[in-house]
């Protein structure tokens, strides 16, 4: 930050001594005077009281705002204490006449006159009513978007209710928690009867869909590059006629839609279990999925299983880069069993009028037809199917990535999913090493590994998850920083800063530079140039580059001899992930004999490797050493601001971090012999912070 260079000691000490003093008695009493005069005093006035006073204009300025202020609370609370009297006084009144009515006899019939509250009574019924009737609409237009047909034409199942009519049996009441604006933060929403009946109508027939999707080949799917199977929006639309008007938003937007295949290290009920279950599929995917919640339950499911569940869940995905927006569905998820040893999980958007207005988003049926196999594998059928508004603003860089269905296609689903139940199946293998010598102890490892990468995914992405708060947007190529105040180990204020940048160089490439322990020294500028020798290694994938490893600096110096790196590396035919942790020898030997690691403080750090998008380059890179086409990189670096809770941001600690980041950028381009690139960094300025060109590379 080169302002704050030019500045001297003497001057930054002066400005900490500054000192806000209290206007004397002669000074309020005159401003006090000239505010009754005149509550908005114009440049003149304020320069006349600036000069009779010696203050300066803009402590009057502030003066008169601040009085302002309090004259309208003063009102205010005046007005409410009128209106509370007032209030009062009715009440009484109401109570006098309701007790006077009790004992009236009419001059008439001779007789008691009706209950005080029937006439509101059938008022109160007109008004409920109404509002059925206007939900009746609602629910009926979200049916016939979906289904091709109007809510009085659904099966039997939806409207044949027993008992009174279905304008007296379904209160609004029940469906009153849906009305309520903060709905993605709630849980166990309460809904009603008819919007039951009608989500699974549309559960349903989206599970037929699903399934004819799955099963149909040409001309619905066709193969692009011989590998990649992408829908054939003609032939679906023959197919589905009903389909592009049940969802379609407007005209400004575009279809995304694959599908993949692929054999899976499980068998299918674990899969059904942890993709039914909100939290573990979001452990399922760490990379994929930045929030998942379930919303309400609709059907539990029969005898205990997964069979017939019914769930509502709010889903937000995510692509590992600031320069990608997040994706939000407000989805029903369907599980039903097939046949023997064959399940299928539909999602499908059913929407609320709190989403309509923010989603740009729609998920027409997707999800996955599992088919047990006999030596305990799965074979996964994964379908994505989406419209996703022109509006999304994706950074040109990743344009390609995101277009061609890479970003959240069918195949990044497949891959992560092959992926990770190879690393659970690597965690209940007993396998141990001599540094590691227990299962308990590996078991405990990996977690701590896992908990690192799923903190890293978060801390990159555009996600907020309600845990950060963005410090700084950014521009071309520029770093992106947000802070969040950590409730877990390690407590206090965090600040993450991540970019992306494009190299013309192979993902696998780039990959085995940044997770290789020979190579760390040319890009990890906190080393200082000293070597790193690998101490643990745990296998977690049938890839050799999947592993965890336990690091340890050589000449590190003797304040940092009990510091070890903690690292993950994972890579799929979508993409790589090198993520890493400074863990003390203590806390790691805790690690290693078993112990609770969830007390362990991180603060992951590291890399995040894609494709580029280039068509001619999708071929199975990982299968290749050299392969083609370039790769988008997203580095992420996080670092402790403060212990406390209360702790805030500092200029230090953006420039830290900032400079961090920017040298390791300028060391892996360097190391890999690629193009000088401008990159785009915050600095700081009294005003706040700002972004400008610093360098380049």
């Amino acid at each position: 930050m080169e302002f704050l260079g030019d500045s001297s000691e003497t001057d930054k000490k002066t400005m900490k001594k500054k000192r806000f003093h209290r206007h004397t008695p002669h000074q309020i009493q005159r401003l006090e005077s000239a505010f009754n005069e005149c509550q908005h005093p114009d440049e003149k006035q304020r320069m006349q009281l600036s000069r009779e006073l010696g203050l300066a204009p803009r402590q009057i300025k502030f003066w008169f705002q601040n009085r302002r202020t309090q004259k309208k609370a003063q009102h205010e609370r005046a007005d409410n204490c009128v209106l509370k009297e007032e209030n009062d006084r009715i009440r009484c009144e109401n109570i006098a006449i309701r007790e006077a009515l009790k004992h009236t006899i009419c001059p008439t019939c001779g007789d008691a006159p009706l209950h005080e509250d029937s006439y509101f009574d059938e008022q109160k019924l007109r008004i409920e009513n109404g509002q059925l009737k206007e939900e009746l609409e609602r629910v009926s237009s979200i049916a016939a978007r979906f289904m091709g047909r109007p809510f009085s034409h659904l099966p039997p199942l939806l409207l044949n209710h027993s008992g009174p009519s279905l304008d007296f049996d379904l209160l609004p009441g029940s469906y009153s928690s849906m009305a309520v604006p903060t709905l993605p933060s709630q849980q166990n929403l309460v809904l009603s009867e008819i919007d039951k009946s009608l989500m699974t109508n549309i559960a349903v027939a989206a599970m037929e869909e699903l399934l004819r999707l799955t099963q149909t080949n040409e001309p619905l799917w066709i193969k692009t590059d011989g590998v990649r199977d992408v829908l054939s929006l003609e032939s679906y639309e023959n197919m589905f006629p009903r389909s592009r008007s049940r969802g379609g938003k407007n005209h400004n937007s575009r279809v995304e839609a694959s599908r993949s295949s692929g054999i899976v290290f499980s068998n299918a009920m674990t899969l059904v279990d942890m993709l039914m279950d909100s939290v573990k599929s979001a452990e399922l995917f760490p990379s994929i999925i930045a929030e998942s919640k379930t919303l309400a339950v609709v059907s539990s499911g029969l005898r205990g299983s997964h069979g017939d569940a019914l769930h509502l869940i709010l889903e937000v995905l995510q692509v590992l880069s600031p320069l990608v927006p997040t994706r939000e569905f407000s989805v029903l998820r369907y599980c039903q069993q097939i046949e023997r040893g064959t399940w299928a999980i539909v999602n499908v958007s059913y929407e609320f009028p709190q989403f309509m207005s923010h989603s740009r988003s729609y998920r027409f049926p997707s999800g996955c037809l599992i088919q047990d196999m006999s030596n305990g594998y799965s074979k996964v059928t994964w379908v994505e199917h989406v419209e996703i508004s022109e509006q999304e603003h994706v950074h040109e860089m990743f344009k390609d990535y995101v277009r061609e269905g890479l970003a959240f296609g069918a195949e990044r689903w497949i891959s992560t999913l092959q992926r990770m139940c190879e690393r659970f199946t690597a965690l209940m293998e007993p396998e141990t090493s001599s540094v590691i010598p227990s299962p308990e102890g590996k078991r405990s490892i990996m977690k701590l590994a896992q908990r690192m990468v799923s903190n890293f995914c978060l801390s990159v992405g555009t996600s907020n998850n309600t845990r950060s708060t963005v410090v700084s947007g950014m521009n071309e190529f520029g770093i992106r920083l947000t802070s969040y105040k950590s409730l877990h180990e390690p407590n206090g204020m965090v600040l993450c800063a991540a970019t992306s940048f494009w190299l013309p160089v192979s993902p696998l490439i780039v990959f085995n530079f940044l997770k290789d322990e020979r190579t760390r020294p040319q890009w990890d500028v906190l080393l200082n140039g000293s070597s790193v020798q690998e101490v643990a290694h745990i296998a977690n994938g049938s890839h050799p580059g999947n592993c965890i490893s336990v690091l340890r600096g050589f000449n590190a110096s003797s304040s940092q001899n009990n510091m070890l790196i903690l690292q993950e590396s994972c890579v799929d035919s979508s993409g790589s992930l090198v993520v890493y942790t400074p863990v003390d020898l203590p806390a790691l030997n805790m690690a290693m004999s078993g112990q609770d690691t969830s007390y362990i403080p991180i603060l992951p750090s590291g890399f995040a490797v894609l494709p580029d998008g280039n068509r001619n380059n999708q071929l199975a890179e990982i299968k290749t050493e050299g392969g083609g086409g370039g790769s988008l990189i997203t580095v992420g670096f996080q670092i402790m601001v403060s212990s406390l809770q209360s702790g805030k941001l500092n200029i230090e600690s953006m420039e830290t971090v900032n400079n961090l980041i920017s040298s390791t950028v300028h060391h892996i381009k360097t190391s890999l012999n690629c193009p000088s690139n401008r990159l785009m960094t915050p600095l700081i300025s009294e005003k706040g912070l700002q972004l400008s060109e610093k360098g380049s590379y």
